[in-house]
């Protein structure tokens, strides 16, 4: 869309807005006391990296919606192709013997941008259902084997895979693991997080490299090899602190997995897509070839609801082998839908003729030249950025590495000076986390460090004056 007028926002009532939301809205991760007092930022309108709310307010979108804004808001030839497919055909049954063209074409476009033998695409509705699907393909695939024990998932702590319950059981955050909730434990395992900057003291990079693949080789013995099955990794860790591994550190583990017959599993829906300056980053960033990938996010910018699970020919042969009777009992009402799959071929487009690519590899290494500049200031614990996957971690002393009370909620502190100055970054409790979209300009990435920069100087100024922070 062009750049919203006054008028635009003259129809919105905002503190009705705000009461009807704080009436009947429950948001993904609602914290309901600061939702009862404070409501939320209400957004109207987006225009390339930037969103305003219903009074006209413009920010600067560092967080990318939700690592998703790929190709950036209001795309008119986006809005055209959804558009058109909609008077076209808006909706196809997905099942059994039922495929529509726009699936058919999504997939044989997947399957060639995919590493390797991956050839082979389950589309769902997102990337929660990505992981899942991932999940129970592996289940299939063991028992089509005859392999009925080999059942159990190795995953990290800090990691996200998503929110139904078997992909937060998946997941290692221990704030998405509250005591309200259950959740699947019995055959799934959480190894250490790959986090360098956390590593046990002492420990240079190549010790603690050799300490996590170690770990989680006699992991898979402790289980028996002929129990484990897969491996949930994400190349790097988003919501868990964009954690970037030591180097190496995923052609190890794959080798590991090759070596005890334990499929490899790339949750890639973060990090596919241009992200890295790939459109999957397990390949062309880390050097190695999983046995399944998911995706969701960027495959459609976050103009429609998608996501995908990739596999290989080695999964699909056993699968699939021929008079077996087999039928894999699986399935979503909208997968494949016709309108998601065409705004993801249009957005693969857009990235292909806009060299997007290219693009992220030469802002994403300006982003990750000046956000080191704030590693120096105080509460500034951990500058971690990858291309366009960036995370500032705030501490209470520098030298300890010691983190502040969660109560404190530093992250949230920060974000909302950030926010006053019309830059929105994304607190998770001593974080500040960012991905904006591929789109990005130079320009913008001085917005968004000189802003961040401001903030940070601002709240620890505050918290000396509120003897929260003795500026170690």
């Amino acid at each position: 869309m062009t750049t919203p007028t006054p008028a635009f926002f003259a129809q919105f009532n905002d503190e009705q807005l705000v009461a009807a939301d704080k009436a009947h809205y429950m948001h993904g991760y609602h914290v309901f006391d600061d939702h009862r007092v404070n409501g939320a930022l209400n957004i109207a309108a987006g225009e390339g990296a930037y969103i305003y709310d219903t009074r006209g307010n413009r920010y600067l979108d560092a967080v990318g919606g939700m690592w998703c804004t790929n190709i950036g808001l209001g795309r008119a030839e986006m809005a055209d192709a959804i558009a058109e497919q909609v008077r076209k055909l808006a909706y196809s049954n997905p099942f059994c013997d039922m495929a529509n063209v726009t699936a058919i074409q999504l997939c044989e476009k997947l399957a060639e941008l995919a590493p390797g033998d991956l050839d082979h695409v389950f589309l769902t509705t997102g990337g929660s259902t990505a992981v899942d699907t991932a999940y129970r393909l592996i289940q299939y695939y063991q028992n089509c084997r005859g392999k009925h024990e080999k059942k159990h998932i190795i995953s990290r702590v800090n990691a996200y895979h998503g929110s139904t319950f078997l992909t937060m059981s998946l997941g290692g955050k221990v704030a998405d693991h509250p005591a309200e909730f259950d959740f699947l434990k019995d055959v799934i395992h959480h190894i250490s997080c790959p986090n360098p900057y956390r590593a046990p003291e002492g420990m240079t990079e190549s010790d603690f490299l050799e300490f996590l693949v170690k770990e989680f080789e006699d992991k898979i013995l402790e289980l028996g090899q002929d129990k484990v099955a897969a491996f949930f990794a994400e190349p790097i860790m988003g919501s868990g602190g964009v954690i970037i591994p030591p180097k190496g550190y995923h052609q190890r583990m794959w080798e590991v997995c090759k070596k005890y017959d334990v499929l490899y599993v790339a949750d890639e829906v973060v990090t596919s897509f241009g992200r890295l300056g790939a459109f999957f980053a397990s390949e062309d960033v880390f050097g190695m070839q999983p046995d399944i990938i998911t995706t969701a996010k960027g495959l459609t910018s976050g103009y429609l609801p998608l996501g995908a699970c990739i596999f290989s020919e080695r999964i699909w042969k056993v699968i699939g082998e021929a008079d077996k009777g087999r039928c894999f009992a699986h399935g979503f009402t909208y997968s494949g839908h016709p309108v998601s799959c065409v705004s993801a071929l249009k957005n693969i487009e857009i990235i292909e003729r806009e060299n997007l690519l290219e693009h992220v590899k030469d802002v994403g290494d300006y982003l990750e030249q000046r956000l080191q500049e704030l590693a120096g200031l105080p509460l500034v614990g951990s500058v971690r950025c990858q291309k366009l996957m960036a995370c500032v971690e705030f501490v209470a002393d520098k030298r300890s590495k010691a983190l502040f009370p969660e109560e404190l909620n530093i992250g949230e502190k920060i974000h909302l000076r950030a926010q006053a100055r019309g830059l929105l970054v994304r607190p998770i409790v001593h974080l500040n986390v960012m991905s904006p979209p591929l789109t990005i300009t130079r320009e913008q990435v001085d917005e968004i460090v000189d802003t961040l920069r401001e903030s940070i100087l601002e709240a620890a100024e505050d918290l000396k004056r509120s003897g929260d922070y003795a500026g170690h």
